[in-house]
């Protein structure tokens, strides 16, 4: 379902006519999940659950359960558990509906207690103190780790998720880091030693794909993991030049750039999949807008 309006309504992103149309499809289909494309504000997802009487899922929540079943590194799941406790801290009314009271103290002494939401709210807010500082010490150790690699020119692969950047990685190193046709398959920066013909060796740096509206939370949270792309002496761009929106794909990667810091003045942009693409002038027109693009498969 999809509706055409000036702005998303304040209580439900949808209108009052076209929720109650959802109503009636989720009761004939017997729906038990509605999933949202866009991100859903706590209380439109509370309001849309008393609506539809159902799950509400939204785009945020989607990609996180992605990033989540992929994370196998220490890094990774540390990550992921800020991100989804960052996301989830505001929606805990909806998560858990145990807002009965707690006995407080003994005796005579017995106060009210405190509502079950503030000791999860609390407890929440102590796991992302702790989130944070184990991640600022990876942060560290990684810093360090760049700053020792100094001596050698620095190649970092960046790109929408699912462009080809770690198949790329294995043609070029000869390695065998993970790659596989799925969303976010590598959510760790991994660095192989590149031998170039002519000119020596250079570090060649894999990273965390990009996305379209990706939640701020996981931009937040994976910062130290495109460390590696921020001291990049070259940054590699990797397109699926055979995607029909591979434009605005590019357009998608240096805004998340942008927004974490990464300096893409000194770009290679790498159109990949040409192979795949069933229309040439496509490429030809990408190439006659980024000049320096060259095309691979």
């Amino acid at each position: 379902i999809t509706q055409s309006r000036r702005k998303p309504h304040p209580a439900t992103l949808f209108g009052k006519g076209k929720v109650a149309e959802l109503a009636v499809m989720v009761q004939a289909l017997g729906a038990e999940i509605v999933v949202f494309d866009n991100q859903l504000s706590p209380s439109q997802g509370r309001n849309l659950e008393k609506e539809l009487d159902c799950v509400i899922v939204d785009r945020s929540e989607v990609i996180l359960d992605i990033f989540a079943s992929r994370a196998r590194t220490y890094q990774a799941k540390l990550q992921v558990e800020l991100a989804q406790l960052l996301y989830f801290r505001p929606r805990l009314t909806r998560l858990w509906n145990h807002l009965e009271r707690i006995e407080g103290g003994v005796g005579a002494g017995r106060g009210p207690g405190e509502k079950q939401l503030e000791t999860d709210r609390r407890l929440v807010d102590q796991r992302i103190d702790e989130l944070r500082r184990k991640l600022k010490d990876v942060e560290l150790h990684r810093s360090r780790m760049v700053e020792h690699r100094r001596d050698h020119m620095a190649v970092s692969l960046v790109g929408y998720t699912n462009a080809g950047k770690s198949t790329l990685m294995n043609a070029l190193t000869k390695s065998d880091v993970y790659a596989a046709d799925q969303l976010f398959a590598t959510l760790d920066t991994r660095t192989r030693k590149w031998s170039v013909p002519a000119w020596g060796d250079v570090l060649l740096s894999d990273t965390v794909g990009f996305i379209r509206r990706l939640p701020h939370h996981l931009v937040e949270s994976f910062k130290s993991t495109l460390e590696e792309a921020r001291y990049a002496d070259l940054l590699l761009h990797v397109v699926d030049a055979s995607h029909p929106e591979a434009e605005r794909q590019i357009q998608t990667v240096y805004e998340v750039l942008d927004k974490i810091g990464v300096d893409h003045s000194n770009t290679l942009l790498v159109l990949n999949k040409c192979d795949a693409v069933e229309d040439r002038s496509v490429v030809d027109v990408l190439r006659l807008k980024y000049d320096s693009a060259i095309t691979v498969s």
